[in-house]
């Protein structure tokens, strides 16, 4: 497929956002008589879902501790809710599993979603816990756990199949998606993007969005914008000089067992988990892991023929 010489609407990366931003757009477009999917091109250096969103989690929640997060979260569940089968869904819910240092928080994400009307369970005491969790599954033995927020909603999708039904349904509204293709500079107009330059040509554009997750370091380099910037921080005060990108390293993987392994008592799909907790962590010789706040999540996860989950992530201490 021949690249056009121009679009109205050029969108860089065919991962979840730029998808979702394209089949979105177009269907805005087509309600508001301002044009259709036509207008709008997405460009990809590799392929669909080739980049992070390829090797997503893929968890689905709202447990966010921004209240604006958590409307437009909901908001986003509902997409997902909207067609299960072609997005590769399953509601099964999610489960944050905290202790006492994190309950004022808890609480106040809970209210939040009530306001909202999401629906959740919130469970607090250690002994209540206790006793919500062994209702799922018999053998849990997690310490020093006083909160548990159970959102109803949510659940997980899986990564590659998500992405591609968005960009099934972008490509039904008439967008057009374009991969092989890098994005090597753009030219620029009274300050604005007027054409993103590639390795096969150019192509003219009015509007430009940027959805490279990780590699938008490399458009910010491109647009010539600053590597270092002043931060405003939590106390009102002014930081200068820190770095515009700070890389962090995902701790996430898939344990090789049966997917049944970790099924509920009824032998059904369980919420997915999210455990935090500040009980030591002591390794199976008897060792100490760490005795500060740790976390985990995990899933059984058919697509992966195991049970996917990670831990918190760590930076990268190196220059992005």
């Amino acid at each position: 497929m021949q690249l056009p010489t121009r679009a109205s609407y050029v969108v860089i990366g065919a991962g979840v956002h730029g998808l979702s931003t394209a089949w979105h757009l177009a269907k805005e477009l087509k309600a508001r008589g301002r044009g259709s999917g036509e207008d709008v091109i997405v460009l990809d250096k590799t392929g669909v879902a080739a980049g992070a969103s390829g090797i997503a989690c893929g968890v689905i929640r709202n447990n966010y501790f921004q209240p604006a997060m958590r409307k437009l979260m909901a908001h986003s569940v509902s997409v997902w809710e909207s067609d299960p089968d072609a997005f590769a869904y399953h509601p099964v819910g999610y489960m944050q599993i905290s202790p006492e240092v994190m309950h004022e928080d808890v609480v106040q994400i809970y209210k939040e979603q009530q306001a909202i009307g999401y629906p959740s369970t919130l469970v607090e005491g250690e002994q209540e816990c206790s006793e919500y969790m062994q209702n799922i599954f018999h053998d849990w033995q997690a310490e020093n756990i006083t909160s548990i927020l159970h959102e109803h909603r949510g659940g997980y999708a899986n990564n590659k199949a998500s992405v591609r039904a968005l960009a099934a349904k972008a490509q039904a509204e008439g967008v057009r998606i374009y991969t092989g293709v890098r994005v090597t500079g753009f030219s620029m107009q009274d300050g604005q993007v007027s054409a993103v330059q590639m390795d096969e040509g150019a192509v003219g554009c009015e509007h430009l969005v940027v959805a490279v997750g990780p590699w938008v370091r490399d458009v910010w380099k491109m647009l010539d914008l600053p590597e270092k910037i002043t931060v405003k921080g939590p106390d009102g005060e002014l930081y200068p000089d820190r770095e515009m990108w700070t890389y962090w390293s995902l701790q996430e993987g898939v344990l090789g067992v049966e997917p049944s392994f970790l099924t509920d008592n009824e032998g059904n799909m369980p919420p997915v988990i999210h455990v935090d907790t500040d009980a030591p962590l002591y390794d199976e010789d008897g060792g100490l892991v760490t005795d500060e706040l740790w976390g985990i999540y995990y899933k059984p996860d058919f697509y992966f023929n195991g049970v996917q989950g990670g831990a918190a992530p760590y930076v990268v201490d190196q220059p992005a």
